[in-house]
């Protein structure tokens, strides 16, 4: 697939992605900073998480997260 944009969503620097299929169809996927890359993601990729996702915004999502667990819980 071929990557056609990156959009930055929310506090937490989300990632939306956008790719074009073979076919020419669209695919889309959603990645937060507590995901882990794999080797063979789009380097574009890559280096948009490396910039946006800092220890301070991996560490208010995982507060988030936390909170979010706790009400379940709860």
């Amino acid at each position: 697939m071929k990557l056609d944009k990156i959009e930055v969503s929310s506090a937490y620097n989300h990632l939306r992605i956008r790719e074009i299929t073979d076919g020419g169809g669209y695919h889309r996927r959603f990645l937060t900073c507590d995901m882990t890359l794999s080797d063979d993601e789009h380097q574009e990729i890559k280096d948009k998480a490396e910039e946006l996702w800092t220890a301070e915004v991996k560490s208010a999502w995982a507060t988030v997260l936390a909170q979010q667990e706790a009400e379940q819980a709860g």
